[in-house]
């Protein structure tokens, strides 16, 4: 006690400088904040650089061309009209003068082969010479490639734009969509743009507005919020300071830093507030509880003895809090790494400056404990009378309890094992134009995201002999008739055009040399959007639309590629290879399932020692134990229920939980352990813990509630559920101690 004074002392007597310090550092953190913040939703946050994946990705992005492609569909009254294809052609000059753009793609760029003097010549698939007739007569013949140019009713026409590599446009990603946006805009009133970068630009456009709502709405109800859980009005300002410091000193850091905001990180704010208002109200409620039975006590005996009742709990509090956002840190997801580092410093700066910002807010203040009173009250609801009929409960119908939430948990047990691993790339994205154009794009072309399959000789064999070229028919024909695949082009779709034109060209009798030579020369620069070849001839590639879908579905799109190729390759003389963002984004699950296994038992095992350190029994420990994993029990169960998958968002739910759901549970132990002032049976002290933490679990518990709902406010589907699930986990872990605990404890400890 007396160290405590000391630094109580010693926290008041410097009160001014300490005041003058933090709003200098306020000051620059929101300068900060307010300059340097920003959002990054790329691929680059979600897989580590030296990840083998991601550097396979990268690594075909540079050999067979990037797959960040725009894809803009254009509604004209005619999509091969003569002025249609002029507006076209002029598109083309202004984009590709870009530096960022690889190459750009349509109807006005497209070319087919002809045979012709023993050579393959290309002429334009657009000539304005040909009859209308004439036109769709040829693109009819090639439906798989002009079907990615225009639309069935020639109503809209498509355009492509693929930009360089990944790494080489990330610091200029946030201004190339605006820019390609504004320039089809000066060509075209009416248009429909989407593709990987334009998705990424709405997620991080979406992440910053929800962000800056979160954060407004998670003050406001904060605010009203404390002005019925406070025993006075006058700790109003206390208790929002304590949220309103840590969280900005944070931001300042994080921004210092050069870090950026993405899906997961943007719930920082609010889960932190919600934290630190929960620690704030702790801390008040003993303080005014002491006030009220110590009447004699000097300010600074009081204030000494509210934080020396406080501290030991809201420390293990904060620390199994920790332990479960730490535990994030052994993610392989980086997103996930930050979230936790970035969340644990933030938990730590606010364990430290409410106690600092409560003392300094006390030292000013003079209350009459006794005439107080809230500013906001529920009339009709007595919380001593509640408390009084829970004790009873808990004391009388302890058996039934027990017997009734254990069959809970052994369900909820069962449903882990009975919910999916799976991430639908649309609820990453919210409602609005994007996921309009998304969709309208989609209908007509049967995709977004390009895929590209390389099949290789194993012995570097040029791959355009009669017997590799057989296969590579088979293989393409597997892959039409997929019905999660739309348009596959390669040399057999180039083949099987010149083959019905020209049927001399590749009858059984041509010369092995003579079919080498031919569809060698199918690969140009003028189709280079299409990359139909490896530089050396030895891989032949296809080029794949897949629409926007669930990592299952493309999971299982891969697993059809690799069955069609066994089935039609000897895999000893021919090798496979799947490339694009969609392969590493199937790769999630495996990422999702190794983050909820590895964080969830390093924080439930590092929780378990807090617990025993805390407690120092191990019956008790167990006892105690049990309770907080029927929450996560249910959280199963909803999931299980509501079809709810695990994804890149609920992905970290439990380890967080777990360290939520211990947090009350500290709080209540800590009035019920045995000492040389508290004494009794277990059902005494149980019940006369309850008496003096409840209104403060309950008070905790409502704030915690209210900021995940606020996360539950997003409109992107994924965030949205994340937060349900939150408040409901919270709600049931008070619920679990205010009758699970207390029973087992009561009849077993």
């Amino acid at each position: 006690m007396t160290n405590v004074k000391k630094i109580v002392r010693g926290i008041i007597k410097f009160r001014i400088p300490i005041i003058v310090i933090l709003t200098l550092l306020m000051g620059l953190s929101g300068h900060q904040t307010l300059q340097k913040l920003s959002v990054d939703n790329s691929l680059s946050i979600w897989f580590l650089e030296d990840d083998p994946s991601y550097k396979a990705y990268i690594d075909y992005q540079e050999s067979f061309g990037s797959d960040e492609i725009f894809i803009a569909m254009l509604p004209v009254e005619n999509a091969i009209g003569k002025n249609e294809m002029i507006k076209l052609e002029a598109l083309h000059q202004r984009i590709e003068s870009l530096p960022y753009v690889n190459t750009t793609f349509s109807l006005a760029k497209a070319k087919y082969p002809i045979y012709a003097n023993n050579k393959i010549n290309f002429d334009d698939l657009y000539n304005s010479k040909r009859s209308e007739k004439g036109l769709k007569n040829l693109f009819s013949k090639l439906p798989n490639i002009t079907s990615q140019l225009v639309t069935k009713d020639y109503k809209n026409q498509l355009f492509y734009i693929q930009l360089n590599p990944t790494p080489t446009i990330e610091k200029e990603r946030q201004d190339i969509a605006a820019e390609m946006r504004s320039i089809i805009e000066s060509n075209y009133s009416n248009y429909y743009l989407t593709g990987p970068p334009v998705l990424n630009e709405a997620y991080s456009k979406g992440i910053y507005k929800e962000s800056l709502t979160f954060g407004v709405l998670t003050v406001l109800v904060i605010t009203v919020m404390l002005l019925f859980l406070l025993p006075s009005k006058r700790y109003l300002i206390i208790a929002l300071l304590s949220v309103a410091v840590p969280v900005s000193l944070l931001f300042g850091l994080i921004t210092s830093l050069g870090f950026a905001l993405n899906m997961i990180s943007m719930l920082i704010p609010t889960i932190l507030m919600v934290y630190s208002v929960s620690d704030a109200v702790h801390i008040i409620n003993i303080y005014h509880k002491e006030g009220l039975a110590n009447t004699s006590l000097s300010k600074i005996d009081l204030l000494s003895l509210a934080v020396r009742k406080s501290l030991t709990p809201c420390f293990y509090t904060t620390l199994t809090t920790f332990v479960g956002y730490f535990a994030l840190y052994i993610s392989p997801l980086p997103a996930f790494k930050n979230m936790g580092v970035f969340t644990c410093i933030g938990l730590v700066l606010s364990f430290v400056l409410v106690y600092v910002i409560t003392i300094i807010g006390f030292s000013f203040m003079s209350l009459n404990f006794n005439k107080v009173k809230p500013l906001l009250t529920l009339k009709g609801f007595s919380q001593s009378s509640f408390i009084t009929w829970l004790n009873h409960v808990t004391s009388v119908y302890k058996t039934s309890i027990i017997i009734g939430f254990t069959a809970v948990l052994l369900f909820g047990m069962y449903s882990i094992f009975q919910v999916d691993i799976d991430t639908n790339s649309r609820d990453l994205l919210a409602e609005g134009k994007a996921k309009q154009d998304l969709r309208a794009v989609e209908v007509e072309l049967g995709g977004s995201n390009r895929l590209q399959i390389n099949i290789s000789t194993t012995n570097k064999d040029i791959i355009l002999n009669k017997d590799a070229i057989k296969r590579l028919e088979v293989f393409q024909k597997k892959l039409e008739d997929n019905p999660l695949i739309s348009n596959p082009v390669s040399v057999i779709t180039l083949k099987s055009f010149l083959e019905k034109r020209t049927p001399v060209l590749f009858q059984s009798n041509v010369t092995e040399d003579k079919l080498k030579n031919t569809l060698s020369e199918i690969d140009t620069n003028d189709n280079k959007f299409f990359k139909l070849f490896s530089d050396d001839l030895t891989t032949a590639g296809f080029t794949l639309t897949l629409m926007e879908m669930q990592t299952s579905e493309l999971e299982q799109v891969l697993e059809d590629i690799k069955i069609a190729f066994e089935s039609s390759f000897d895999t000893n003389a021919y090798s496979l290879k799947i490339n694009g963002f969609a392969v590493v984004f199937s790769q999630l699950n495996n990422f999702i399932l190794e983050t909820q296994f590895k964080s969830f038992f390093a924080a439930f095992f590092v929780a378990f020692l807090c617990l025993l350190v805390f407690i120092r029994s191990i019956r008790t420990t167990l006892l105690v134990l049990i309770p907080n994993l029927l929450p996560l029990a249910v959280l199963a169960i909803l999931m299980s229920l509501l079809d709810i998958p695990l994804d890149v968002t609920t992905a970290m739910i439990t380890p967080i939980m777990l360290g939520i759901a211990m947090d009350d549970t500290i709080h209540l132990v800590y009035k019920y352990r045995p000492s040389k002032t508290i004494m009794g049976s277990s059902e005494l002290r149980m019940n006369n813990a309850i008496s003096y933490t409840g209104g403060a679990l309950f008070s905790t518990t409502i704030a915690l509630v209210g900021g995940f709902l606020i996360i539950a406010s997003s409109a992107t589907p994924s965030v949205r559920d994340f937060g349900l699930l939150c408040a409901t986990t919270v709600a049931i872990a008070l619920i679990t101690d205010i009758f699970y605990l207390p029973s087992l404890l009561k009849k077993f400890d």
